[in-house]
């Protein structure tokens, strides 16, 4: 692939496809994002802020060693992030077919990880085409291959869209998508100028954006930007108890009065072996033996354990998710108190992400030639993202029910999926089908110690017992 050494170099917005190309490889930003997914992964630097000597000593006994907590604080809110369905106004229930395009193409499994990259790295992609069959086609694409660039003046609609990468056969693939046309490079081609042009029967850019708290004024950024400084402190102190641990937690020895015995080369050579099982012993009266205190590792570990107050604070996720509490396990109400933040941090992000899913799904609609395309009103329905018990989420459902809410609302809001809520309501049908049919049968039998009519009549008839009383006043009355 050619690429010019200055990247876009031209006067004014872009005209040509080649010079869209060069545009937009110029804006992709591997190295940064690539930064972001290593501090995720916990394959950052180590020993970074280790001497020398200390690395020189200790780098392959702690070769493995990884204390990261940025992989914590992202996967405690993706794992709160799920798309139950997609509701349209003026339909019943969720829409049936915004569901086939989501199992279709696997986004179940997909979208999991769309809001993994975003949270990461700020941003990731989510490309609608057209199949083969007609059906469309939902493909994510990370950021370190996507670029866009909005309309002038618009934070929603886009002017050009396009991809660079190179599969596992050493192929390379570019596209470029404009509201117009469709631009496409052959494969291993060495230039841009060796593509093929065709119109985009869409009519918009097939590319949705998913931006990670994006800013009128600013670029989206990813949530590990302002954990990795204290990251890197909880590391450089981690790594100082652990090169103390060699040095100084061992108590060291030391003799006096002793003669220092050196090597042909002037060395001074250790007169003991210190273990477990050795004596010190020396012939000179002089010679004494002591030792030096041990370091102290408990200061390492209340600095660390301060740092991770920090990080719990500047993340919003709970301080029990690291471990930081003392004594007892917090009860439950406490936990759902702690876990507070953490549930509004993602209920914000679903308010980003929501609306670009809906983009998809109109996008889809679009693929298919359907008016919903145009349905600005379509809703994405996320799983409930607070952690409750059973007993409690059940005891709210029923409140609700008392509201006459209505049935199949609690049903999404219990956490049923579609395809069950599909399920029940072919349930109650059968139900309500045997209770007719066992109506429909007519009088039945008397149940087992059920009273005759005749009895039952006799029984009515009879005076009650309780009234003897007053029976008897009247009667004296009377007389």
């Amino acid at each position: 692939m050619i690429i010019p050494p200055g990247g876009y170099n031209s006067v004014g917005p872009p005209q040509s496809p080649q010079e869209w190309l060069a545009y937009l490889y110029g804006r992709l930003n591997p190295a940064e994002l690539k930064r972001y997914t290593d501090y995720y992964e916990g394959v950052h630097q180590r020993l970074a802020f280790s001497q020398a000597r200390y690395q020189n000593e200790f780098g392959g006994v702690f070769e493995q060693w990884r204390d990261n907590f940025c992989g914590l604080i992202i996967d405690s809110s993706t794992e709160r992030m799920a798309v139950d369905a997609f509701r349209v106004p003026g339909e019943k229930g969720t829409n049936s077919e915004a569901r086939e395009f989501w199992q279709r193409n696997s986004m179940d499994m997909l979208a999991n990880s769309v809001h993994l990259d975003a949270l990461v790295q700020g941003k990731a992609y989510v490309l609608v085409w057209g199949g083969s069959d007609g059906e469309p086609v939902i493909t994510p694409v990370p950021p370190t291959e996507m670029a866009v660039q909005y309309k002038p003046g618009s934070f929603t609609e886009l002017e050009a869209a396009a991809r660079f990468f190179i599969d596992s056969w050493g192929r390379q693939w570019v596209t470029l998508w404009t509201e117009k046309y469709v631009y496409e490079v052959k494969q291993s081609s060495n230039g841009w100028e060796d593509g093929t042009q065709q119109p985009n029967p869409l009519g918009v850019v097939p590319v949705v954006p998913f931006y990670n708290r994006s800013r009128l004024g600013g670029n989206p950024y990813s949530d590990l930007a302002n954990v990795i400084p204290i990251q890197d402190a909880i590391n450089k102190i981690t790594s100082d108890a652990l090169t103390a641990s060699e040095f100084a937690a061992f108590p060291q020895r030391y003799v006096t009065g002793l003669e220092i015995q050196e090597d042909d080369q002037g060395n001074p050579i250790e007169p003991f072996q210190v273990a477990v099982d050795k004596l010190l012993q020396a012939e000179d009266p002089k010679a004494a033996f002591g030792q030096f205190q041990a370091a102290d590792l408990n200061n390492y570990c209340s600095l660390i354990s301060l740092l991770l107050q920090h990080l719990s604070s500047i993340s919003r996720t709970p301080s029990h998710y690291f471990l930081v509490n003392s004594g007892n396990a917090p009860s439950g109400e406490a936990i759902i108190s702690a876990e507070a933040g953490l549930v509004s941090k993602v209920k914000e992000r679903m308010l980003y992400f929501g609306e670009a899913w809906e983009r998809v799904i109109r996008i889809c609609f679009a693929v298919k030639k359907d008016k919903r395309a145009k349905e600005f009103g379509l809703e994405t329905v996320w799983r409930d993202p607070e952690y409750r018990t059973e007993a409690q989420h059940i005891d709210s459902l029923l409140k609700l029910k008392q509201l006459d809410v209505p049935l199949e609302f609690l049903w999404s809001r219990a956490g049923f999926t579609d395809t069950q809520i599909a399920v029940f309501r072919e349930m109650r049908k059968d139900d309500a089908k045997e209770a007719k049919a066992v109506a429909e049968l007519g009088p039945q039998a008397p149940q087992p110690n059920q009273p005759s009519e005749t009895k039952a009549a006799a029984m009515a008839a009879k005076s009650p017992q309780g009234n003897s009383g007053n029976v008897s006043r009247k009667l004296n009355e009377q007389k």
